[in-house]
Protein backbone atom coordinates (compact mmCIF):
# COMPACT_ATOMS: atom_id res chain seq x y z
CA UNK A 1 0.00 0.00 0.00
CA UNK A 2 2.97 2.51 0.34
CA UNK A 3 4.65 2.19 -2.69
CA UNK A 4 1.45 2.30 -4.32
CA UNK A 5 0.37 5.32 -2.92
CA UNK A 6 3.48 7.03 -3.90
CA UNK A 7 3.39 5.94 -7.35
CA UNK A 8 -0.42 7.46 -7.60
CA UNK A 9 0.88 10.74 -6.41
CA UNK A 10 3.83 11.47 -8.69
CA UNK A 11 1.61 10.56 -11.86
CA UNK A 12 -1.07 13.19 -10.16
CA UNK A 13 1.86 15.49 -9.79
CA UNK A 14 2.98 15.22 -13.81
CA UNK A 15 -0.57 15.37 -14.94
CA UNK A 16 -0.97 18.67 -12.92
CA UNK A 17 2.41 20.03 -13.68
CA UNK A 18 1.16 19.71 -17.47
CA UNK A 19 -1.92 21.44 -16.90
CA UNK A 20 -0.44 24.72 -14.90
CA UNK A 21 2.57 24.81 -18.01
CA UNK A 22 -0.45 24.91 -20.89
CA UNK A 23 -2.20 27.70 -19.27
CA UNK A 24 0.51 29.57 -18.51
CA UNK A 25 1.81 28.96 -22.50
CA UNK A 26 -1.99 30.34 -23.40
CA UNK A 27 -1.52 33.23 -20.70
CA UNK A 28 2.00 34.06 -22.43
CA UNK A 29 0.58 33.44 -25.93
CA UNK A 30 -2.67 35.75 -25.24
CA UNK A 31 -0.59 38.22 -23.62
CA UNK A 32 2.61 38.65 -25.36
CA UNK A 33 1.96 37.36 -28.20
CA UNK A 34 1.80 39.41 -31.98
CA UNK A 35 -0.07 37.74 -34.80
CA UNK A 36 2.41 36.94 -37.89
CA UNK A 37 5.86 37.49 -35.61
CA UNK A 38 6.21 34.21 -36.04
CA UNK A 39 7.77 34.03 -32.54
CA UNK A 40 10.51 36.40 -33.16
CA UNK A 41 11.46 39.61 -31.65
CA UNK A 42 10.04 42.16 -33.83
CA UNK A 43 9.81 45.30 -31.65
CA UNK A 44 6.45 46.74 -29.90
CA UNK A 45 5.15 48.86 -32.90
CA UNK A 46 4.39 52.28 -32.36
CA UNK A 47 0.42 53.74 -32.56
CA UNK A 48 1.89 56.47 -35.06
CA UNK A 49 4.23 57.44 -37.35
CA UNK A 50 7.01 60.15 -36.56
CA UNK A 51 8.55 62.50 -38.81
CA UNK A 52 10.45 65.37 -37.17
CA UNK A 53 8.83 68.76 -37.99
CA UNK A 54 10.60 71.12 -39.79
CA UNK A 55 9.81 75.06 -37.91
CA UNK A 56 8.70 77.46 -40.23
CA UNK A 57 11.77 79.57 -41.17
CA UNK A 58 13.98 77.19 -40.37
CA UNK A 59 17.02 75.14 -42.54
CA UNK A 60 18.46 72.20 -41.58
CA UNK A 61 22.51 72.19 -40.81
CA UNK A 62 23.83 68.61 -40.53
CA UNK A 63 25.46 66.82 -38.52
CA UNK A 64 29.18 67.05 -39.39
CA UNK A 65 33.09 67.66 -39.09
CA UNK A 66 34.18 71.21 -37.78
CA UNK A 67 37.83 72.41 -37.68
CA UNK A 68 36.95 75.79 -35.39
CA UNK A 69 39.46 78.50 -34.91
CA UNK A 70 40.93 80.84 -36.60
CA UNK A 71 40.90 81.17 -40.93
CA UNK A 72 43.88 84.17 -40.80
CA UNK A 73 45.83 86.00 -38.86
CA UNK A 74 45.17 86.77 -35.65
CA UNK A 75 45.54 90.80 -36.05
CA UNK A 76 44.84 91.23 -32.17
CA UNK A 77 47.17 88.96 -30.73
CA UNK A 78 44.18 87.39 -28.31
CA UNK A 79 45.36 83.82 -29.50
CA UNK A 80 41.23 82.88 -28.29
CA UNK A 81 40.55 81.12 -31.26
CA UNK A 82 43.02 78.43 -31.95
CA UNK A 83 42.19 75.52 -34.67
CA UNK A 84 40.89 72.38 -33.03
CA UNK A 85 38.53 69.59 -34.58
CA UNK A 86 35.14 68.99 -33.23
CA UNK A 87 31.98 66.88 -33.89
CA UNK A 88 28.60 68.64 -34.12
CA UNK A 89 25.31 66.86 -34.35
CA UNK A 90 22.73 68.36 -37.02
CA UNK A 91 19.94 70.80 -35.91
CA UNK A 92 17.68 73.31 -37.34
CA UNK A 93 18.42 77.15 -37.30
CA UNK A 94 16.89 80.12 -38.55
CA UNK A 95 17.52 81.12 -41.78
CA UNK A 96 17.24 84.82 -40.98
CA UNK A 97 18.00 87.29 -37.87
CA UNK A 98 14.60 86.86 -35.68
CA UNK A 99 13.11 90.28 -37.45
CA UNK A 100 11.44 93.59 -35.34
CA UNK A 101 8.01 91.69 -36.69
CA UNK A 102 8.81 88.36 -35.38
CA UNK A 103 9.90 90.10 -32.25
CA UNK A 104 7.00 92.31 -31.79
CA UNK A 105 4.64 89.55 -31.93
CA UNK A 106 6.45 88.34 -28.60
CA UNK A 107 6.15 91.36 -26.84
CA UNK A 108 2.43 91.54 -28.00
CA UNK A 109 1.43 88.66 -26.49
CA UNK A 110 3.56 89.67 -22.91
CA UNK A 111 1.27 92.57 -23.29
CA UNK A 112 -1.81 90.96 -23.85
CA UNK A 113 -1.34 88.20 -21.85
CA UNK A 114 -0.81 90.50 -18.75
CA UNK A 115 -3.97 92.38 -19.79
CA UNK A 116 -6.19 89.12 -19.74
CA UNK A 117 -5.10 88.57 -16.56
CA UNK A 118 -5.75 91.86 -14.84
CA UNK A 119 -9.45 91.42 -16.58
CA UNK A 120 -9.88 87.55 -15.29
CA UNK A 121 -9.99 86.04 -18.78
CA UNK A 122 -8.96 82.53 -18.14
CA UNK A 123 -10.56 79.45 -19.00
CA UNK A 124 -11.22 76.26 -16.51
CA UNK A 125 -9.14 73.08 -17.60
CA UNK A 126 -10.38 69.92 -16.77
CA UNK A 127 -7.99 68.68 -13.98
CA UNK A 128 -9.25 71.52 -12.25
CA UNK A 129 -6.79 74.46 -12.99
CA UNK A 130 -6.75 77.62 -15.08
CA UNK A 131 -4.98 79.16 -18.07
CA UNK A 132 -5.07 82.26 -19.16
CA UNK A 133 -7.88 82.97 -22.49
CA UNK A 134 -5.49 84.51 -25.01
CA UNK A 135 -8.74 83.95 -27.30
CA UNK A 136 -10.31 87.20 -26.65
CA UNK A 137 -8.85 90.35 -28.73
CA UNK A 138 -7.69 93.26 -26.23
CA UNK A 139 -8.36 96.78 -28.30
CA UNK A 140 -6.37 99.10 -26.30
CA UNK A 141 -7.94 102.30 -28.13
CA UNK A 142 -10.91 101.57 -26.17
CA UNK A 143 -11.46 104.19 -24.05
CA UNK A 144 -13.59 101.70 -21.18
CA UNK A 145 -10.73 99.38 -21.32
CA UNK A 146 -8.23 101.81 -21.00
CA UNK A 147 -9.66 102.55 -17.66
CA UNK A 148 -10.08 98.91 -16.70
CA UNK A 149 -6.11 98.96 -17.85
CA UNK A 150 -5.05 102.44 -16.29
CA UNK A 151 -1.50 100.85 -14.75
CA UNK A 152 -0.43 100.28 -18.56
CA UNK A 153 -0.43 103.65 -19.41
CA UNK A 154 1.88 106.66 -19.11
CA UNK A 155 -0.34 109.59 -18.78
CA UNK A 156 -0.46 112.10 -22.25
CA UNK A 157 0.68 115.14 -19.99
CA UNK A 158 3.46 112.48 -18.45
CA UNK A 159 4.22 110.70 -21.83
CA UNK A 160 6.55 113.73 -23.85
CA UNK A 161 4.52 113.01 -26.60
CA UNK A 162 1.23 114.58 -26.06
CA UNK A 163 -0.88 111.71 -25.79
CA UNK A 164 -1.50 108.17 -23.68
CA UNK A 165 0.86 105.62 -24.69
CA UNK A 166 1.62 102.02 -23.15
CA UNK A 167 4.63 101.65 -20.73
CA UNK A 168 6.20 99.21 -22.42
CA UNK A 169 8.90 98.75 -19.39
CA UNK A 170 6.07 96.97 -17.72
CA UNK A 171 6.13 94.03 -20.06
CA UNK A 172 7.60 91.39 -17.87
CA UNK A 173 8.05 87.85 -19.25
CA UNK A 174 8.23 85.50 -16.35
CA UNK A 175 9.04 81.79 -17.02
CA UNK A 176 11.37 78.86 -15.17
CA UNK A 177 14.22 76.54 -16.43
CA UNK A 178 15.71 73.43 -14.93
CA UNK A 179 19.62 72.64 -14.69
CA UNK A 180 19.84 69.05 -15.94
CA UNK A 181 23.11 68.64 -15.80
CA UNK A 182 23.52 69.66 -12.63
CA UNK A 183 20.49 67.18 -11.02
CA UNK A 184 22.55 64.64 -12.66
CA UNK A 185 25.80 65.09 -10.54
CA UNK A 186 23.89 66.02 -7.60
CA UNK A 187 20.83 62.95 -7.72
CA UNK A 188 20.39 62.59 -4.28
CA UNK A 189 19.44 66.84 -3.81
CA UNK A 190 15.75 67.77 -4.19
CA UNK A 191 14.80 67.96 -8.14
CA UNK A 192 12.77 71.44 -7.22
CA UNK A 193 16.41 72.99 -6.14
CA UNK A 194 17.42 72.70 -9.51
CA UNK A 195 14.47 74.71 -11.02
CA UNK A 196 15.47 78.69 -11.81
CA UNK A 197 12.88 81.35 -12.48
CA UNK A 198 13.34 84.60 -14.19
CA UNK A 199 11.51 87.75 -14.90
CA UNK A 200 12.76 89.62 -17.97
CA UNK A 201 11.61 93.40 -18.88
CA UNK A 202 10.71 92.27 -22.82
CA UNK A 203 10.60 95.29 -24.74
CA UNK A 204 13.66 96.38 -26.65
CA UNK A 205 16.00 99.60 -25.83
CA UNK A 206 14.93 101.89 -28.43
CA UNK A 207 17.34 104.17 -27.05
CA UNK A 208 20.64 102.34 -28.28
CA UNK A 209 20.93 104.17 -31.47
CA UNK A 210 21.08 107.26 -29.93
CA UNK A 211 23.13 106.06 -26.48
CA UNK A 212 25.90 104.53 -28.90
CA UNK A 213 26.31 106.97 -31.58
CA UNK A 214 26.90 110.26 -29.85
CA UNK A 215 27.15 113.50 -31.36
CA UNK A 216 25.27 112.17 -34.41
CA UNK A 217 21.44 112.39 -35.50
CA UNK A 218 20.10 109.28 -35.08
CA UNK A 219 16.48 110.27 -33.29
CA UNK A 220 14.48 109.33 -36.27
CA UNK A 221 15.71 105.70 -36.88
CA UNK A 222 15.37 105.73 -33.20
CA UNK A 223 11.84 106.48 -32.62
CA UNK A 224 10.39 104.35 -35.75
CA UNK A 225 13.15 101.57 -36.19
CA UNK A 226 10.95 99.04 -33.67
CA UNK A 227 7.25 99.42 -34.75
CA UNK A 228 7.45 101.22 -38.42
CA UNK A 229 6.35 98.65 -41.15
CA UNK A 230 9.14 100.10 -43.17
CA UNK A 231 11.34 98.29 -40.68
CA UNK A 232 9.30 94.87 -40.29
CA UNK A 233 11.61 92.50 -42.17
CA UNK A 234 15.09 94.34 -40.29
CA UNK A 235 16.44 92.30 -37.82
CA UNK A 236 15.56 93.16 -34.34
CA UNK A 237 18.20 95.19 -31.93
CA UNK A 238 18.37 96.48 -28.62
CA UNK A 239 17.88 93.12 -26.95
CA UNK A 240 20.32 91.99 -24.11
CA UNK A 241 21.43 88.38 -23.77
CA UNK A 242 18.73 87.59 -21.01
CA UNK A 243 15.61 88.94 -23.77
CA UNK A 244 16.60 86.90 -26.23
CA UNK A 245 16.73 83.43 -24.08
CA UNK A 246 13.38 84.77 -22.69
CA UNK A 247 12.18 85.02 -26.96
CA UNK A 248 13.20 81.42 -27.14
CA UNK A 249 11.34 80.67 -24.15
CA UNK A 250 7.98 81.94 -25.41
CA UNK A 251 8.53 80.39 -28.68
CA UNK A 252 9.09 76.96 -27.31
CA UNK A 253 6.08 77.24 -25.15
CA UNK A 254 4.18 78.79 -28.21
CA UNK A 255 4.67 75.97 -30.79
CA UNK A 256 4.69 73.23 -27.70
CA UNK A 257 0.68 74.31 -26.82
CA UNK A 258 -0.28 74.08 -30.74
CA UNK A 259 1.31 70.52 -31.13
CA UNK A 260 -0.21 69.00 -27.93
CA UNK A 261 -3.70 70.73 -28.20
CA UNK A 262 -3.38 68.28 -31.54
CA UNK A 263 -1.92 65.18 -30.16
CA UNK A 264 0.97 65.58 -31.93
CA UNK A 265 4.36 64.96 -30.31
CA UNK A 266 6.58 68.19 -29.62
CA UNK A 267 10.51 67.32 -28.69
CA UNK A 268 13.44 69.85 -28.38
CA UNK A 269 13.20 73.43 -27.48
CA UNK A 270 14.33 76.50 -29.04
CA UNK A 271 17.34 77.79 -27.89
CA UNK A 272 20.42 79.86 -28.69
CA UNK A 273 23.12 78.18 -30.38
CA UNK A 274 26.29 77.61 -28.79
CA UNK A 275 29.59 79.45 -30.23
CA UNK A 276 30.40 75.97 -31.83
CA UNK A 277 27.39 75.10 -33.17
CA UNK A 278 26.98 78.76 -34.79
CA UNK A 279 30.30 78.60 -36.39
CA UNK A 280 29.51 75.00 -37.95
CA UNK A 281 26.45 77.02 -39.31
CA UNK A 282 28.37 80.04 -40.45
CA UNK A 283 30.75 78.14 -42.79
CA UNK A 284 27.92 76.05 -44.48
CA UNK A 285 30.43 73.39 -44.98
CA UNK A 286 33.07 74.96 -45.82
CA UNK A 287 36.36 74.02 -44.34
CA UNK A 288 38.47 76.80 -42.93
CA UNK A 289 37.08 79.11 -45.31
CA UNK A 290 37.18 82.97 -43.81
CA UNK A 291 33.75 83.96 -44.28
CA UNK A 292 30.20 82.25 -44.77
CA UNK A 293 30.87 82.34 -48.96
CA UNK A 294 34.09 80.61 -48.84
CA UNK A 295 36.37 83.89 -49.66
CA UNK A 296 39.21 85.29 -49.41
CA UNK A 297 37.28 88.67 -51.42
CA UNK A 298 34.35 90.37 -49.53
CA UNK A 299 32.88 91.19 -53.23
CA UNK A 300 31.45 89.59 -56.07
CA UNK A 301 33.00 89.37 -59.95
CA UNK A 302 30.40 91.88 -60.57
CA UNK A 303 31.97 94.38 -57.21
CA UNK A 304 29.01 93.87 -55.08
CA UNK A 305 29.85 93.18 -51.56
CA UNK A 306 28.46 90.37 -49.92
CA UNK A 307 27.51 91.33 -46.65
CA UNK A 308 26.38 94.61 -44.66
CA UNK A 309 29.22 95.89 -43.11
CA UNK A 310 32.01 99.02 -42.58
CA UNK A 311 34.18 98.72 -45.96
CA UNK A 312 36.40 100.99 -48.03
CA UNK A 313 37.82 103.42 -44.98
CA UNK A 314 34.07 103.85 -42.83
CA UNK A 315 32.06 104.23 -46.18
CA UNK A 316 29.31 102.74 -44.35
CA UNK A 317 26.36 102.79 -47.38
CA UNK A 318 29.13 101.26 -50.14
CA UNK A 319 27.43 97.47 -49.30
CA UNK A 320 23.95 98.94 -49.96
CA UNK A 321 22.69 99.97 -45.85
CA UNK A 322 24.13 102.64 -43.71
CA UNK A 323 22.37 100.72 -40.81
CA UNK A 324 20.94 97.76 -40.51
CA UNK A 325 19.59 95.82 -43.98
CA UNK A 326 16.53 93.39 -44.08
CA UNK A 327 17.08 89.57 -42.46
CA UNK A 328 17.20 88.16 -46.22
CA UNK A 329 19.34 90.25 -47.69
CA UNK A 330 22.48 89.29 -50.39
CA UNK A 331 23.08 85.48 -50.99
CA UNK A 332 22.94 82.71 -48.06
CA UNK A 333 25.66 80.84 -47.64
CA UNK A 334 25.60 76.59 -48.40
CA UNK A 335 23.21 75.68 -46.06
CA UNK A 336 20.64 78.35 -46.65
CA UNK A 337 21.45 80.51 -43.78
CA UNK A 338 21.57 84.58 -44.70
CA UNK A 339 23.44 87.16 -42.89
CA UNK A 340 25.55 84.94 -40.99
CA UNK A 341 28.43 87.61 -41.63
CA UNK A 342 27.46 91.35 -41.34
CA UNK A 343 24.20 93.19 -40.22
CA UNK A 344 24.34 91.99 -36.78
CA UNK A 345 25.71 90.50 -34.81
CA UNK A 346 24.45 87.34 -32.59
CA UNK A 347 24.35 86.39 -29.42
CA UNK A 348 25.51 83.16 -28.37
CA UNK A 349 24.53 80.69 -25.03
CA UNK A 350 28.46 79.82 -24.83
CA UNK A 351 30.34 82.13 -22.02
CA UNK A 352 33.42 83.76 -23.07
CA UNK A 353 36.91 82.50 -22.04
CA UNK A 354 40.07 83.02 -23.68
CA UNK A 355 41.16 80.05 -23.29
CA UNK A 356 37.92 77.87 -24.19
CA UNK A 357 38.98 76.16 -27.16
CA UNK A 358 41.81 74.29 -25.14
CA UNK A 359 39.19 72.89 -22.55
CA UNK A 360 35.71 71.89 -24.39
CA UNK A 361 34.65 68.58 -25.18
CA UNK A 362 35.37 67.66 -28.82
CA UNK A 363 31.57 66.41 -28.91
CA UNK A 364 28.97 69.02 -29.23
CA UNK A 365 31.29 71.59 -27.47
CA UNK A 366 29.41 74.06 -25.15
CA UNK A 367 30.54 76.79 -22.40
CA UNK A 368 27.43 78.50 -21.25
CA UNK A 369 26.94 79.41 -17.64
CA UNK A 370 24.46 80.23 -15.83
CA UNK A 371 24.26 83.67 -15.11
CA UNK A 372 23.23 84.85 -11.29
CA UNK A 373 23.46 88.15 -10.32
CA UNK A 374 26.17 88.34 -7.56
CA UNK A 375 28.42 86.67 -10.28
CA UNK A 376 31.45 89.26 -11.32
CA UNK A 377 31.52 91.11 -14.52
CA UNK A 378 34.20 88.67 -16.50
CA UNK A 379 31.83 85.70 -16.01
CA UNK A 380 28.53 87.68 -17.63
CA UNK A 381 30.28 88.07 -21.21
CA UNK A 382 28.50 85.98 -23.35
CA UNK A 383 30.07 85.32 -27.07
CA UNK A 384 28.71 87.44 -29.86
CA UNK A 385 29.21 86.19 -33.81
CA UNK A 386 29.68 87.39 -37.27
CA UNK A 387 30.15 90.83 -36.91
CA UNK A 388 27.55 93.59 -37.82
CA UNK A 389 27.21 96.73 -40.05
CA UNK A 390 29.63 98.96 -38.13
CA UNK A 391 32.29 96.37 -37.78
CA UNK A 392 35.58 95.77 -40.11
CA UNK A 393 35.93 92.70 -42.45
CA UNK A 394 38.00 91.40 -39.72
CA UNK A 395 34.95 90.70 -37.26
CA UNK A 396 32.83 89.08 -40.43
CA UNK A 397 35.26 86.37 -40.27
CA UNK A 398 34.03 82.75 -39.46
CA UNK A 399 36.28 82.20 -36.73
CA UNK A 400 36.37 85.50 -34.95
CA UNK A 401 35.44 85.30 -31.16
CA UNK A 402 33.87 88.59 -29.74
CA UNK A 403 31.54 89.28 -26.42
CA UNK A 404 28.99 91.19 -25.03
CA UNK A 405 28.02 91.86 -21.25
CA UNK A 406 24.90 89.45 -21.18
CA UNK A 407 22.76 92.79 -19.34
CA UNK A 408 23.88 95.06 -22.31
CA UNK A 409 22.14 96.06 -25.40
CA UNK A 410 23.49 97.45 -28.64
CA UNK A 411 22.24 98.48 -31.85
CA UNK A 412 24.17 96.43 -33.64
CA UNK A 413 23.69 93.00 -31.79
CA UNK A 414 20.40 90.93 -32.44
CA UNK A 415 19.76 86.91 -32.38
CA UNK A 416 18.03 83.83 -34.48
CA UNK A 417 16.86 80.15 -32.48
CA UNK A 418 18.29 76.63 -32.92
CA UNK A 419 15.90 73.64 -32.11
CA UNK A 420 17.63 70.14 -31.77
CA UNK A 421 15.53 67.08 -32.52
CA UNK A 422 17.16 64.12 -30.93
CA UNK A 423 15.38 62.14 -34.05
CA UNK A 424 17.50 62.67 -36.55
CA UNK A 425 20.50 64.62 -34.89
CA UNK A 426 23.01 62.50 -34.78
CA UNK A 427 22.57 61.39 -38.89
CA UNK A 428 24.77 62.71 -41.45
CA UNK A 429 21.84 63.87 -43.70
CA UNK A 430 17.92 64.32 -43.47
Amino acid sequence: MPKRKKKFNKRSMKQLSLKISAVALLAFAASCGTPGNGGQLVGEPNVLNYKAPVPLGMVYVPTGVLKIGASDEDIRGKRDALIRTTQVSGFYMDATEISNSEYRQFTNWVRDSMAHVQLGDFIDLDDGTQRVDMRKRINWEDPDLQDQLANFYIPAEASGWGQKTVDNSKLIYQYETFDYESSVYNPSQEQNSFKKKYSVSVYPDTTVWVRQLKYSYNEPIALQYNWFPAFNNYPVVGVNYHQARAFCDWRTNLWRSEREGNKQYFEGDFKLPSEVQWEWAARGGRTEAPYPWGGPYLVNKKGCYLANFKPQRGNYAADGGLYTVAVDSYWPNDFGLYNMAGNVAEWTASTYYGTAYQTISDINPEIGLEIEENDPQWMKRKVIRGGSWRDVAFYLQNGTRDYEYADTAKAYIGFRCIIQHIYGATRNNR
